[in-house]
């Protein structure tokens, strides 16, 4: 479809670049031109090009900007939300989450992953990175969404293999401009040294990135350096993991050799508060990667240790956090944590035509409303779209040239209360077993 965006506020998230007014042009899934007024108003008739719209939506001076992207899930455990909360990290994952997830079918992760797209396209999330244990229904769920999805194998000692791995990153590594696929493992915790070897010479045969859950408690260090006398991160390094890059999932206890690996390494640092405090797992020191140039992106993880799949309270809780653990009210500005939740995210994820709007990047973008309360007055509208943005403002998010969701409905080709009863339905059966 040709979809023209006009009378609208526009941040590109290019650097150096403020907001201004002006146009947005889509042409099916790419963006074709962002216009100041000043431009417009410049482009004679010969230079103006003849397109018919499908589409002229008046933004009405509302907020047009990349649409947030969610570094860190895993989508299908929405049916997993405010069962088993209040408890510490090793008890909830054995005691409550493995045991339901062995009860999962082939369908009911389809339907619970698109219970969680409803929710990431009302928080204006247009990426996910996706760590769950059917990539391929994964796959399936989102691309019949409309949502962009890469997936990362979240391989360990029971589940999946370093085989299978490598045939599901040539499967959805081919051209698709929806999905796509990076090499991972759920954590140095639950991988043998051997599988995790195996993981090594697949980065350097293909010559890709890894990511991994890493350091995410104190109990987890403890216990790789009662194993191999490291910390993970400098373990897996020291098995070739990152030759190629990567990244890790939380990063909340690292030493500074373990920085000096993702300096040296150009690792990515997946931060995840929300989820971190639920759990007491700990805050992660986010102002000292910025300082060593870490690259730092935002994911909201599982509905199930979150509970909510909302990027602004995940914004709001990087900065202030890192006020408090660092007792320095200008530790985390928000224009950087905005950056983090879009530009920092898609170069974690690979990807790179989804990290700003310019002309030939994906048209993934999301509307934000201007004229309610919580964005009056504008005096900085990245401030407030930090400190005291929220999902209500979310008017529209549009994906691949898509758009999904806009006024409170949807449009990913079924209705809500299909899902909900279809989950409805699984859980039943799952409870009653």
């Amino acid at each position: 479809m040709n979809i023209r965006f006009y009378n609208a506020r526009i941040l590109t998230m290019e650097k150096n670049r403020d907001v201004f007014e002006g146009e947005i042009w889509i042409k099916n899934e790419k963006i074709v031109g962002v216009f100041t007024c000043r431009e417009l108003a410049e482009l004679s008739e010969d230079m103006f090009p003849r397109i018919v719209w499908d589409a002229e939506i008046d933004c009405k001076y509302n907020l047009l900007m990349p649409g947030f992207k969610n570094a860190h899930t895993h989508s299908a455990m929405t049916f997993l939300r405010s069962y088993a909360d209040d408890l510490p990290l090793s008890r909830w994952l054995n005691e409550k989450i493995f045991p339901m997830e062995a009860k999962l079918e082939r369908d009911s992760i389809y339907d619970f992953t698109q219970l969680a797209v409803l929710e990431y396209l009302t928080s204006g999330i247009t990426s996910i990175f996706d760590m769950y244990i059917d990539p391929t229904t994964v796959a399936e769920a989102c691309m019949d969404a409309g949502m962009r999805c890469v997936l990362v194998s979240g391989l360990n000692n029971f589940t999946s293999s370093a085989e299978l791995m490598e045939e599901e990153y040539l499967k959805f590594n081919q051209k698709n401009s929806l999905i796509s696929y990076q090499l991972g493992f759920h954590a140095e915790y639950t991988c043998s040294k051997d599988l995790l070897c195996k993981v090594a010479e697949l980065a350097h045969k293909y010559r890709a990135p890894v990511y991994a859950h890493m350091c995410e408690t104190e109990k987890e260090v403890e216990e790789c350096k009662i194993r191999y006398g490291m910390t993970p991160a400098m373990f897996l390094d020291s098995l070739g993991m990152f030759t190629y890059g990567g990244g890790g999932y939380h990063c909340v206890y690292m030493s500074p050799e373990d920085m000096d690996v993702f300096s040296m390494r150009r690792l990515h640092v997946i931060t995840n508060p929300a989820s971190n405090l639920k759990l007491a797992s700990g805050i992660a020191p986010v102002a000292e990667f910025v300082k060593r140039k870490i690259p730092v992106s935002i994911g909201t993880d599982g509905p199930a240790s979150n509970n909510c799949l909302d990027m602004f309270r995940e914004m709001f809780l990087v900065s202030g956090l890192s006020k408090v653990r660092e007792h320095d009210a200008a530790s985390m500005d928000a224009d950087k944590v905005l950056r983090m939740a879009t530009v920092c995210g898609a170069k974690a994820m690979g990807l790179n035509k989804a990290d700003v709007l310019a002309k030939g990047k994906f048209a993934d973008i999301i509307m934000l409303d201007m004229q309610s309360p919580n964005m009056q007055p504008i005096h900085n509208i990245t401030k407030n779209i930090v400190y005291s943005g929220s999902k209500s403002n979310i008017l529209m998010t549009m994906i691949n040239g898509r758009i999904l969701y806009h006024n409170g409905n949807f449009h990913i080709g079924k209705s809500p209360e299909a899902i909900y009863e279809r989950c409805k339905n699984h859980l039943k059966r799952m409870l009653s077993e």
